[in-house]
């Protein structure tokens, strides 16, 4: 398995309000595609998937109206 920081923003819906809450962790998985929807399987979840090709997985997600953003950089 491969290790991953995980930075994980949820974007504020407020207007006028550009503060977010964001998350770090560290995971081990082989696909952090799976990762993402087993995170949020409870859910309609609705993504765009970027590798960046240099280690770095960026997911774009927008689930319950929320709009938020996964990034994997592999250690």
């Amino acid at each position: 398995m491969k290790t991953y920081e995980v930075i994980w923003e949820i974007f504020n819906q407020c207007a006028n309000n550009q503060m977010r809450d964001v998350f770090f962790d560290e995971i081990e998985t082989d696909n952090p595609e799976e990762y993402v929807k087993n995170k949020f399987k409870d859910k309609v979840l609705k993504y765009d998937m970027i590798d960046q090709g240099n280690g770095n997985i960026v997911f774009d997600i927008v689930t319950s109206g929320i709009k938020q953003r996964m990034t994997f950089t592999e250690c």
